[in-house]
């Protein structure tokens, strides 16, 4: 494949993988401590939303990944009672060091999809944190990316 969009893994009760040179992970235990921190104040949700793409949308750009560049990007998504993300309030909290690499996390974001945080039954607006890993399959790991290896499969 041509597109550069790598392996791309997120698992907020769901897994998906892409290609070849990207990942992104997030544990239910991790997304339920991110939806935390943005609930915080209002309303407590009593069920967190779940993202449904069966494939993530971002896109390693072609030029970093030639140059086996890697960072984590973090985003705060606003994800609506639909489960769709506003994309106009999606800001880079995060960066990664590398523009490139944040400014497509910011455009991949826009295709994620959930099933919407719940309270009494009925969809809720929140704001999470999603954390997207950037790694090239040879390049050698971060420093701290021993936490990635419990998502990777054999």
């Amino acid at each position: 494949m041509s597109d550069h969009s790598g392996t791309n893994r997120v698992v907020p009760r769901i897994a998906s993988i892409a290609l070849v040179a990207l990942v992104a992970c997030v544990g239910e235990a991790d997304t339920k401590r991110m939806a935390e921190v943005f609930a915080g104040g209002g309303t407590r949700p009593d069920a967190l939303p779940v993202m449904i793409n069966k494939q993530l949308p971002f896109r390693y750009p072609p030029a970093l990944y030639a140059r086996k560049v890697q960072g984590n990007t973090t985003l705060r998504i606003h994800i609506d009672s639909n489960g769709n993300v506003n994309p106009d309030s999606t800001i880079v909290a995060e960066p990664s060091g590398e523009p490139a690499l944040d400014s497509a996390a910011v455009v991949g974001s826009r295709e994620l999809r959930f099933v919407p945080a719940k309270k009494d039954g009925e969809g809720i607006a929140i704001s999470i944190l999603f954390p997207v890993y950037w790694r090239h399959p040879s390049a050698p790991p971060l420093p701290g990316d021993t936490i990635l290896k419990r998502y990777q499969q054999p």
